[in-house]
């Protein structure tokens, strides 16, 4: 769970939220703002770039 960690730490620190893990398992790593999933490691078959999900919130924030 460090990736996982770390990404928590930069969404803080980039959008000032406030945010919780949810240990799960097989590998799955989805990140959902408001019921709206932004991004899924199973979907993409990757995990997310340094940056890229808080690019995808403020795309999402910017729509809404």
């Amino acid at each position: 769970m460090p990736q996982a960690a770390g990404l928590a730490a930069e969404l803080k620190s980039s959008l000032d939220v406030t945010l919780k893990l949810i240990p799960g398992g097989k590998g799955i790593f989805d990140v959902v703002v408001d019921g709206t999933k932004v991004f899924s490691k199973h979907d993409s078959d990757r995990f997310p770039q340094l940056g890229e999900v808080s690019k995808l919130i403020r795309k999402l924030q910017a729509v809404d």
